[in-house]
């Protein structure tokens, strides 16, 4: 391995609870309890759900059962993205018409600004700086794959993103061999960290009881069931995203998938001014086994991609340490897209895991004749999806509820969407590997062709995934 990441820590949950320090953990259930509203899982559909089903309805008695403590998933572990992409919106397309795709992507494009209010109006500062996401293109095939991608957006309603050229990009940051970006302003980088650990105090302090150190086993009909008592309640919502696999009953519902990370050590003002990026945008490319990074508060970069995709049997990391092969893999895309940054050390690496449904949409249901409701299945842009997840639950339960009727939120194309489970192993386990192996594949000859059959390569893995 190069000298550049030997020396940095590998796990420990990620940077973002390294750089602001683990929670205070809250005391786990005692015992058989009642509520009106159970929520399993403290991450941000969880805390989330609760922080606005608490607003709107203050007499509500909420619990909040978390395995750990709130935010050791994907929540505090993420590439720090608040922005407008959501999972399926072209499945939505397809199945519900187009009007009710732009529908979806308008509210996502407010949900970026939603999450930025509701930190000042708690008075939490998560890091948040509005800058937009910038997305590079790289060789010819990345630009032809952009300039599609572009004008799909805008034909979603986003007439506010703009295509830029080679020096366009360059202007903004310097990325080696880029030939193009598209940049669109519904994007903010965030401290994953700082949000979870700001919303689960926002959420304390407004009533909610959360207990941490409590895994839930099963989840049925108005109980959800830990080792040290069931939780009774009329409404069950799972919000458990990549952990999903871990319940009774939910092994192949939603796949877990492993996506790693690592951060340098600060850079200095002279390599920044090597590479840029002053106007702070999370960035991310156009190959197949993508990149997204971006620059912290404190100055570093913190670049991810997916490593080792998926463990047999579903599983999940240990507290995120990652393979070292990872590690390298990471660094040697910062160093191809920032050669001056090559003998930057690399200070920390971690892993999580994110939920993937098995036709790659996101989703949001509340089922009348249990009270059993879910929402996740993010496919990694759950920052900003869980809030507005988190808002649709809230409609769907005062709904149910005869609180209120229906609202545009509730009738919002990704809601009761149904899906089918995932394969058997070692199907499920050979499926996701070779898919990723198949990108790869196609990336590299896309750096040394004309790309074109290899665009037909992964478009065939595209289909086989079920994402198309």
């Amino acid at each position: 391995m190069s000298s550049s990441v030997s020396g940095a820590v590998n796990g420990g949950i990620s940077f973002w609870y390294a750089d602001d320090g683990l929670p205070e953990v809250r005391e786990p259930l005692a015992g058989d309890a009642s509520a009106d509203v159970v929520i399993v899982g403290g991450g941000y559909t969880g805390l989330w759900t609760a922080y606005y089903l608490k607003k709107a309805v203050p007499f509500l008695r909420i619990t909040v059962l978390e395995q750990k403590f709130c935010g050791y998933g994907a929540s505090g572990r993420n590439g720090g993205w608040l922005y407008n992409g959501i999972a399926g919106r072209d499945r939505y397309a397809k199945l519900h018409g187009h009007d009710a795709a732009v529908r979806l992507q308008r509210a996502m494009n407010d949900t970026v600004d939603e999450v930025i209010r509701a930190a000042a109006e708690e008075g939490f500062d998560a890091g948040i700086h509005k800058g937009g996401v910038l997305e590079v293109a790289r060789t010819p095939a990345q630009w032809a794959r952009l300039k599609a991608f572009h004008e799909h957006e805008v034909s979603y309603g986003e007439k506010d993103r703009v295509l830029y050229g080679a020096r366009e990009t360059a202007e903004r940051i310097r990325v080696a061999d880029a030939v193009g970006s598209t940049w669109t302003p519904h994007g903010a980088r965030v401290h994953p960290v700082k949000l979870v650990k700001g919303l689960a105090s926002a959420v304390a302090a407004l009533g909610v009881t959360i207990h941490e150190l409590t895994p839930v086993t099963e989840i049925r009909p108005k109980h959800a069931v830990t080792p040290y008592g069931t939780v009774r309640a009329p409404y069950v919502l799972r919000c458990t995203e990549g952990f999903t696999a871990a319940l009774k009953g939910q092994k192949r519902t939603w796949l877990p998938m492993n996506s790693s990370m690592i951060a340098t050590e600060p850079l200095t003002d002279e390599q920044w001014a090597a590479v840029g990026w002053d106007g702070l945008e999370t960035l991310g490319d156009m190959a197949h086994a993508y990149m997204y990074a971006q620059r912290t508060a404190d100055g570093r970069i913190a670049l991810g991609g997916r490593g080792v995709p998926y463990r047999f049997g579903s599983r999940t990391d240990n507290d995120g340490r990652t393979q070292p092969a990872t590690v390298e893999a990471l660094r040697e895309i910062l160093a191809d897209f920032f050669p001056a940054l090559a003998r930057v050390r690399v200070e920390h690496a971690w892993s999580g895991v994110l939920g993937v449904p098995r036709d790659w949409c996101a989703t949001v249901t509340l089922d009348r004749s249990t009270g059993l409701g879910w929402a996740g299945g993010y496919v990694g842009s759950g920052v900003a999806t869980a809030n507005l997840a988190a808002r649709t639950l809230r409609d769907l339960v005062q709904q149910d509820s005869g609180q209120s009727g229906r609202t545009e939120l509730t009738d919002l194309p990704w809601v009761g969407h149904k899906v089918r489970r995932w394969e058997p192993e070692p199907l499920r386990w050979l499926g996701v590997h070779g898919l990723y192996a198949t990108y790869r594949a196609a990336d590299r000859r896309e750096r040394v062709t004309s790309g074109a059959e290899a665009s037909k390569l992964a478009r065939i893995a595209d289909r086989v995934a079920g994402r198309h």
